[in-house]
Parts: C-alpha cells; structure tokens; sequence
C-alpha cells in the first residue's frame, strides 16, 4: 500500500461530522392538533347525528306546533300565533298545574332525600360485603318491577277499602277510612318508592369516597358525633345531594302514570294536561306549547343545579 492510497482524517474520533447538504427527513414527531380534533369529531358525529335526529328535531317540531293555529299536516290555513302561551299564562287553571307539577317534584324529591340519605351512609359505612349487597338488592328491588305494578299495589295498600284502611277499620283505631288516595299524599307515597333507589344510587358514590378519619378527626378536637356529622360529612356529600334531586326532580315532574292512577280527577299536572289536550281535546298545537312549558321548567332547574353547584365549588375551594 502506497501513501497515496491513504487518505487522512483530520476530524477526531467522536467529533462532529460535516452537516449534510442534502434535505433532511420528515420528523415523525406528534401529529397537528387539529388532526387529532378531525379524529375526534369523525368519532362522535355518529352520536351527534343520532342527538340531531331524536333529541333536536323532536324539539323543532313541538316549538313550531306551538306557534301554529292548528296543525299544518291536514290544515293548510295555519298561521302563527302566541295565543297558546297567552292562554297558558292568562288561565289560573293552567298556572295552577304548573304550580302543582312543581310542588309534586318538590315533596317527592324532599322525601326521597330523607329516606335515601340514611340508607346510601349506612351503604357506604358498612364493612360486611355481604350485607352491604343483601341491603342494596332491598334498596333496588323496586326497579325489578313496572311502574304500573308497583303503581296498582300502592293503590291495593291505600284504597278506602285497601289493606291499611280495612286493617285500621277492623281493629276500631277508625270509623271511616283515611283519604290515603286520590290525593297528593298518596301520589307522593306512590313516587317516593318509585325514585328512591335513583336517590341512594347517586349518593352512594359520593358518600363511599368520604373518608371516616376525617369524622374522627372532628370527635377528637371536641366535637359531638351530630356536629362532626352535620359539620364534616354534609357538605362533602353536598354534590351527591344536588345530582340525586335534580334527577328526581326531572323525573318527578314528568311523570303521568303513577300522578294519573294515585291522584285521579283530583289531581291535574303538566304531563297530565299535555296527554289530555292530545287525546280529548284534539289540540296538539296547545299541547307542545305545554310540553315547551315543561322543558323550560326543567331547564330552568338545571340551570339552578349548575349554579349552586359552582357556588358550593368555589366555596369548598376556599
């Protein structure tokens, strides 16, 4: 081998080397954000499209029937009009429905709070897995049952000549029987077995995550077990309690069935109102201007849920 068949390196032995003129690789680094948004909104425009279609339209038509005279399918003279929500605003027979669709949800939603509220802390409090689970199938084994069912058997218990009446009336407690039925009371005992399982399953969740130390905790520095109750787990539980009424709340005051059957001609409420109109009274335009009346109502308690839940937010973060 020659010199000049040797060619000298001047770079050092893990040097730099020479930057390349030609163009460099594409990077393979993370992909553009708004890839990433194309992929999701492909993902949920199935969803959307099934929101738009059953949830949106649905809603469309029932404002625009109730801005109609009459129904545009047969009656080619419609126009529009605010007289049905005039006739609902000016009526105190109307306004009065409202009043009682309200009230309803109301006491359901107290009473299912007061018999939920004890049983999901014993739930979440108790040790033994197995009572925990035979306590929670007698907690849900009312939604094993239709609604109608469990309708008829409180009508069974409550009539005038029901269980309970004839029971009282049999061992001389009453000469006449109690007015169990066909009244808000009996509606309220009716819904409240009904929603309270919604009730214990929403609090449940919130009250398992509290932790009992922090009870102790509160006995230890002098306090009584009702003041480190009322003080400590409470307002933790606050959240829970706000989720579980405004579902029972909802469902309350949407509720026909159970209202129709325990409260009969007595008893008149917004879902009430609306089957009537359809079916007796043939207006459907009236009607979804009720049906529109009802959603605003439940709008408008969600939006007082969304607001005191921000309040009790930034209240627990300060």
């Amino acid at each position: 081998m020659t010199t000049a068949d040797i060619t000298l390196d001047d770079t050092p032995r893990g040097g730099p080397r020479p930057a390349s003129s030609g163009p460099r690789p594409a990077s393979s680094g993370p992909r553009p954000a708004s890839s990433g948004r194309r992929t999701a909104w492909l993902l949920l425009s199935p969803a959307l499209a099934f929101f738009a279609v059953l949830f949106l339209m649905p809603l469309a038509v029932m404002l625009l029937f109730s801005l109609l005279t009459g129904n545009p399918l047969w009656d080619d003279t419609v126009t529009f009009t605010l007289e049905n929500y005039t006739r609902m605003v000016q009526d105190t027979y109307y306004l009065e429905a409202v009043g009682s669709t309200v009230l309803l949800g109301l006491y359901v939603t107290g009473a299912s709070l007061a018999i939920a509220y004890p049983l999901a802390l014993q739930l979440a409090r108790m040790r033994s897995a197995a009572w925990r689970s035979i306590l929670m199938i007698a907690v849900l084994s009312p939604m094993m049952t239709g609604m109608v069912i469990r309708t008829f058997a409180w009508m069974t218990l409550l009539a005038d000549q029901g269980v309970i009446n004839r029971t009282l009336t049999g061992a001389g407690l009453i000469a006449e029987p109690l007015p169990l039925m066909y009244n808000t009371f009996g509606i309220v005992v009716a819904m409240t077995h009904i929603f309270v399982p919604f009730m214990v399953l929403t609090l449940v969740g919130v009250l398992g995550r509290i932790d009992d130390r922090l009870e102790q905790a509160a006995q230890s520095l002098g306090a009584t077990r009702l003041r480190a109750f009322v003080e400590v787990t409470l307002p933790l539980s606050v959240p829970g309690i706000l989720a579980g009424s405004l579902l029972v709340f909802a469902l309350t005051i949407s509720s026909y069935v159970t209202p129709t059957l325990m409260g009969g001609f007595a008893f008149v409420n917004l879902p009430i109102l609306i089957y009537q109109q359809i079916a007796s009274s043939f207006n459907p335009s009236f009607a979804a201007a009720l049906g529109f009346a009802l959603l605003v109502l439940s709008m408008s308690v969600i939006a007082a849920y969304w607001r005191v839940l921000s309040r009790v937010g930034r209240g627990g973060g300060t």
